[in-house]
C-alpha cells in the first residue's frame, strides 16, 4: 500500500502493560514496518494526548485504554484500531463505528487461555479435586479415598456448553477428545453445526438439567443476564458444577450461593458480579468452590501471546489494507 508519508503507530493502554505484551522482537517487528512511538495515550482529555492520535495512522490498544470516540479520532489521519486483548467494547464507543475506522482484535488469541482453564477445571472438577483436597487437608490421615469419592470421574459425564462462541467452540474441540457426552446450547447454532463441534444441540433448560458440569461462554447482553437463575440452579444435577469463564452477570450470585452453601451444588468462578464478592461471601471457603479473580484469560508470558497477535493484524493492515481477524459492528450485538 503506497502511501505520501511513513505509517505512524501509537500506543493507548496502561503504560505498564506495554512491556508485558511486546517484547523486543515484537518491537523489532513493529519498527521494520512504521514510525513507533514511544510514548502511551492514557487519556484523551490531555492535549498532547489528542495530538498524538490526530498524527497516528495504526493505534494499537489494550486494557486501560481510554474511551475513543468519533471527536477524538476522526479528525486525523487513524485508519486502524488494533486491540491486543479481547472485547474491544469498553474503549470504542457506538458512535465510533460510524467512522469507517477499521478494527481488530486479538479475542482468538486470548481465546485459548481461558479454553485451557475452562478445560482443565472441567475435568478436575468430575474428578472431585475440590472436596477432595478439602478433606485430605482437613484430616491429613490416609482412607479409603476411592470408596468415599466414588460418584467421581470423567467417564461418560455430561458437560453442558453454553455459547459456541470463540471460547466455546475451543472448549468442544479440546472436550472430545475425552469419553464425555457433550450438549450445546446456543440460539444462534442449529443442529447440523453443533454435531460438526460434537455436541448435541439443546434447549438452556436441558443442559442445566441434563448435565453434570455446565460451563458458561455466553456474552454479557442484556437477555443473558441471570440466564443462570435462581429456577435453573434447582434444575441441576445434585452435585452437579458451574463453571463461570464468560461474565459475572450471566449468574445470579445470591441464587447460586443459596445452593453452593446448602450443599446441593458446586462452581467454578473466574468471573462474578460484583466483579471482587465481598469478604463475608461464603464462596472464598467453601470447599465446592474453586473461586479466582478474573484470571483464566492471558496472564504472565501468555501476554506475549496476544502482543504477537497485534503485530500479526498490523503487519496485515500495512502490507494488504486488510486486517486477518477483523471486528465487525454487526456482530457486537452477540459477541463478548
Amino acid at each position: 500500500m503506497s502511501r505520501p508519508t511513513p505509517w505512524t503507530i501509537s500506543f493507548a493502554m496502561r503504560p505498564d502493560l506495554r512491556p508485558l505484551l511486546f517484547d523486543d522482537a515484537a518491537l523489532r517487528r513493529l519498527a521494520s514496518l512504521a514510525e513507533v512511538r514511544t510514548e502511551v495515550i492514557t487519556d484523551l482529555a490531555v492535549p498532547a494526548a489528542r495530538e498524538l492520535l490526530r498524527t497516528t495512522d495504526v493505534l494499537i490498544t489494550g486494557w486501560g485504554c481510554p474511551l475513543i470516540t468519533p471527536g477524538a479520532s476522526t479528525t486525523g489521519r487513524l485508519e486502524a484500531v488494533v486491540h491486543a486483548a479481547g472485547t474491544v467494547k469498553n474503549h470504542l464507543s457506538d458512535e465510533f463505528w460510524a467512522s469507517g475506522i477499521a478494527v481488530s482484535s486479538a479475542a482468538d488469541a486470548n481465546a485459548t487461555p481461558v479454553a485451557e482453564y475452562t478445560v482443565a477445571q472441567v475435568l478436575l472438577a468430575n474428578k472431585r479435586m475440590d472436596q477432595l483436597r478439602a478433606a485430605y487437608r482437613a484430616e491429613r490421615a490416609g482412607g479409603d479415598w476411592p470408596t468415599r469419592f466414588a460418584g467421581s470421574g470423567n467417564y461418560r459425564r455430561t458437560i453442558g456448553v453454553v455459547g459456541a462462541s470463540r471460547i466455546g467452540r475451543r472448549v468442544l474441540s479440546h472436550l472430545a477428545a475425552f469419553d464425555l457426552d457433550l450438549l450445546l446450547h446456543d440460539p444462534h447454532v442449529d443442529g447440523r453445526t453443533a454435531r460438526e463441534l460434537g455436541a448435541r444441540l439443546v434447549d438452556l433448560d436441558e443442559i442445566f438439567r441434563a448435565s453434570d458440569v455446565v460451563t458458561l461462554h455466553a456474552p454479557d447482553l442484556p437477555e443473558t443476564r441471570h440466564l443462570a437463575d435462581a429456577r435453573r440452579i434447582a434444575l441441576m444435577r445434585p452435585d452437579a458444577v458451574l463453571v463461570n469463564t464468560a461474565r459475572g452477570r450471566l449468574v445470579d450470585t445470591a441464587a447460586l450461593t443459596d445452593a453452593v452453601v446448602s450443599g446441593r451444588v458446586r462452581a467454578v468462578l473466574d468471573v462474578t458480579e460484583p466483579e471482587v464478592l465481598p469478604p463475608s461471601s461464603p464462596l472464598y471457603d467453601h470447599p465446592g468452590v474453586v473461586l479466582t479473580p478474573h484470571v483464566a484469560g492471558s496472564v504472565g508470558g501468555e501476554l506475549r501471546r496476544l502482543g504477537d497477535a497485534a503485530v500479526d493484524e498490523v503487519e496485515s493492515w500495512v502490507r494488504t489494507g486488510t486486517f486477518r481477524t477483523p471486528v465487525s459492528p454487526e456482530t457486537l450485538a452477540i459477541t463478548a
